[in-house]
Order: C-alpha cells, then structure tokens, then sequence
C-alpha cells in the first residue's frame, strides 16, 4: 500500500579507516548500506589519534542518508566502534584534545612500565584479567595525565566511539561492561565494576561513567538529535560495544568454543571460554553477552598493510593483486614477512617490533610481496591461536566476518596456514550488522542464526601443511632473529619525529615515518 513503511534497526559502526551504517529489517534483511571513509592521524611514529568530533559528523550523514528514501521507519538504534579508545571531555562534554586509539597506539610504554611496578603484574592480570599492554586504555589515560597536565586537570569525563554517540543521541553519560574491562588497571574483572583504589589514583578528578551491557537501553534520541538525524525524538538507543564484539554477535560467535576472525584494518580473535581465563600474552575480558568471558587477541595491522601495497603499488583495485597473489602461489615464492608495521599486540605484545619482508630478490613482483602480506596474517593468526590454546582455550568453530572475507584467498590462504576451517556467514558486514542485531532485541527476541546462517565452510588443504608448518617456523624464528635491530629502528625513529607539545591542544606536523 503506497505510503506504508517497513519498521528496521539502524546499526552504525565507527571504524579505523571508515565509519558504516546499515539499516535492517525485523527479519534481518539488510535494506541500506552507506559508509563514509576517513583517515586516522599519525603525527609521530606509535601515535594513532582521531578527531572524536568526526564520529558524530558520520553518524549525521550516515542516518540521513540511510533515512532519505522514507521507506522505513527506525524503531531502536545501535552503535559500536574501534576501542579500546580515550576520548578525554571537560565537564560540558566538550573534547579537550584528539582520542587516543586502541593498540595500534603505542605512546603509553612508559606508563605501563610505571603502573605495572606500582600496582605488580601479577595483581594486575589476577583483577583486571589483562596484563597492562598498550591496548589498556587506563594506561592511555595515565599518559594524559603524564604528558599534558594542564590539559588533564580539566579532564571530567571518558567516552569511546559507541558511547560517544549514544550520548550526542540521549545525553546519557554511559559505558558497556565489556569496553570497561579494556580499560585496565581501572576495571576489576571479577566483580565487574570500577576499580575505585586504581582509578582515584590515576584518575582522582575523572568521573568515570555507569556501566551497562551493550544490549541495554542507553535511553532515547532527544529532540535535538532527532532534529539532526532524522530519526524519531524517543527512539530506545542501545549502548553497544567495542567493534570486534558487534562483529562476533553479527555472525553468532559468542557460544562456548566459539573463536571469531575479524578481517578489516587490524585482526581481531575473539574466543569465548566457560569462565575466566588469563594470559600474559593475550586480553581476557568480560563478553559482551551477560555470563559470557573472552579471551582475545589482536594484530596492529592486517587490511592496514594490503591498504598500503595498493597505495605503493598504485594498483587499480584489490581484484588486480589477489590475482596476481593468487598465480605467485603458496609461500609467495621465497617471501616471508612480518606483519609488525605498527608494532605487535597479541602475542608478542611489542610496540617496537618493525615490518620485515625476509627474502627478495630482483625476480620478486608485486604479486609475490602482496601473496607474503597475506601469509603473514595467517601466520600471526596461527601464533594466537597457539598461544590461545596453551593459556586453556578450547577452539571448537571458526568464524570469518569483516570486509576481507569478500572474496576467497585470504581466508583460503589463513585456513590453510592454521590448518583450521572457517565457517564464512552469509552477511559478512561485521559490527555495524552486529549493532542493529543488538538494537532488535529492544523490540523482539532475535535469533542471530537465523538471522545470518552460515553460508560456506573454507577448508584448509592438506597438501599445504608441511610448507606452511615449515614457513611457520622461519617465521617464528624470524621475529627473534631480527628483533633487536627493528627496536634500534624503532628508536631512530623516534627522535626523527616531532618533538611531542605536552599541555598544548595544538596539532603536531605529521611525520611518515
């Protein structure tokens, strides 16, 4: 009947390299997708920020044009974003300086090394569930305060991506328990709360704000949001999560056993075990279901890298390399590469780790460079779940989400380096997908798997083992061989930057390292 509108969630996902949103229907029928692409700054070697002003800017375009046919009409919304991440405010709500990303962010080694003596590694894994690493974003916190003090002492109020947004809808000060327990040494794991002692301490004037599942009612869309969105004054708001979480619920990854593959800039893993399990080398979080536990690990880089070999390559699309990755063939012709363009987290959890391509020759083309770029995921893929395992993990089911699922090699050649099959869903959108699941389940129960079910199961090949078991070991050998002249590099290259301008809101000329 003309005129009549189709009742939809609205999921939007703010990520390292662009921000996306879709619109999906009860049933889980994606009506609209949009994205808008932006870039992260760099302005010295480790330091990875964002304007938070620009997540609200995208979310605006992004709801009006998700909005603009007028054929359906949003019931409840979702949000999630890349984190963990510090978005530092005064009182009003007014950002005092860029936010600091996730790990991919390596500023903060001096304060891990201070907190880590203060409060003792062992204390720290036992209550927060993580050791302090550079994806903590109570460290990042500390660095703040470190470096830029007069700034700091102005400092009220923490938010990352999602909660940035689920306050511009509602006003609501709020943080999902999940995005809390990233943020070590402020978050006790166990009794899933702040930890006030730690957080007065490094934080005393930082009101810290009230936590609630991503699946909860942040509130609803004020009539100023709504005047700028479009979207219905009143709307239920629901107060979402880190990224890689919204992806696991998107494709059903949350039961026990389960392990999810996210493929976009950075890795993501995300397992999920029966009760609380710690690593050194790895993150152990609250899930982001009620009762749930992960243990999860991340690269720094992944899309990032064949990001970069297209821009290096001026290579027309990603279709041209994938071919040409495909005829360079398995072990990428003698190629081995390190994936550590920004550092390492999981589970070397080195900052000053370096990008290595090992092995070239005058012969070597682009096709073969861009093939060991692949590789070299899947074998930082394998290191994690080795090192999963060894902390306790039971890995049972794989799962692929994210946009480096479209097409079939690099989860083909990932398959076949860990010798793991991966069941590939039929929307592989990822966390925006995962924000409108959470979002529909303010208005009905929803069943995710029926929902999205699984369309296609990518085997690993048999044949590839003993190669891949092989270069896995140069591998491994590789990282150790070559480490003490990447931190040499790494510190050359620190003093060629910009010097940092502590207490100033001023940018800092951007330099490629």
């Amino acid at each position: 009947m003309a005129g009549m509108t189709v009742a939809a969630v609205l999921g939007v996902d703010i990520g390292t390299s662009s921000s996306k949103g879709v619109l999906v229907d009860l049933s889980g029928r994606v009506l609209r997708c949009a994205v808008r692409e932006h870039r992260v700054d760099r302005p010295r070697p480790g330091w990875v920020e964002m304007d938070g002003r620009i997540w609200w800017d995208e979310f605006v375009g992004l709801t009006r044009e998700l909005l603009a046919p007028r054929d359906a009409h949003v019931v409840s919304v979702g949000a999630s974003g890349m984190g963990p991440c510090v978005l530092l405010t005064d009182a009003a709500g007014t950002p005092l300086r860029p936010a600091i990303l996730y790990g991919v962010d390596t500023r903060c080694t001096p304060q891990i090394a201070r907190l880590t003596e203060r409060f003792g590694a062992d204390e720290i894994l036992r209550r927060c569930g993580s050791a302090l690493s550079t994806q903590a974003a109570g460290a990042k916190v500390a660095w703040v305060a470190d470096a830029e003090p007069e700034l700091f002492a102005r400092a009220r109020r923490l938010f990352m991506p999602s909660s940035w947004l689920v306050h511009q809808l509602t006003g609501g000060y709020l943080l999902d328990q999940h995005s809390a327990s990233q943020c070590t040494p402020l978050y006790d794991s166990a009794a899933q709360t702040w930890l006030r002692p730690w957080a007065d301490e490094i934080a005393p004037a930082l009101e810290l704000p009230e936590l609630r599942w991503p699946g909860d009612v942040a509130g609803t869309v004020t009539d100023g949001a709504a005047a700028v969105t479009g979207l219905a004054p009143g709307t239920p708001v629901v107060t979402g999560t880190i990224d890689a979480w919204s992806e696991a619920l998107s494709v059903g990854a949350q039961g026990v056993g389960d392990l999810m593959l996210m493929y976009g800039t950075t890795m993501f893993l995300v397992h999920t075990v029966p009760h609380g399990l710690t690593s050194p080398s790895l993150w152990g979080t609250v899930g982001a279901l009620p009762g749930t536990r992960n243990l999860a690990g991340g690269m720094a880089t992944s899309g990032a890298i064949t990001g970069w070999l297209r821009e290096l390559f001026d290579a027309a699309d990603y279709p041209e390399l994938l071919r040409l990755a495909e005829r360079s063939g398995p072990g990428a012709r003698g190629l081995l590469m390190l994936p550590y363009f920004a550092g390492e987290r999981t589970p070397i959890l080195d900052p000053d780790a370096r990008g290595v391509i090992a092995g070239l020759t005058l012969s070597h083309g682009r096709g073969d460079i861009y093939r060991a770029a692949l590789e070299a995921t899947g074998l930082a893929v394998r290191h994690n779940i080795e090192t999963i395992e060894a902390a306790g993990g039971d890995i049972r089911r794989v799962v692929a989400v994210g946009g480096g699922t479209r097409g079939e090699l690099w989860t083909q050649i990932v398959s076949d380096v860990t010798g793991r099959a991966q069941h590939v869903p039929s929307i592989t959108i990822g966390a925006s997908y995962g924000a409108a699941y959470l979002a529909a389940g303010t208005v009905q129960p929803v069943d995710i798997h029926r929902w999205n079910p699984i369309r296609e199961v990518r085997e690993p090949r048999a044949a590839l083992a003993a190669d891949y078991d092989e270069l896995y070991g140069l591998y491994r050998q590789l990282y150790a061989g070559s480490k003490s002249v990447a931190h040499a590099l790494a510190a050359r290259q620190a003093r060629l930057a910009t010097p940092p301008q502590p207490g100033t809101d001023e940018p800092m000329e951007e330099v490629n390292p």
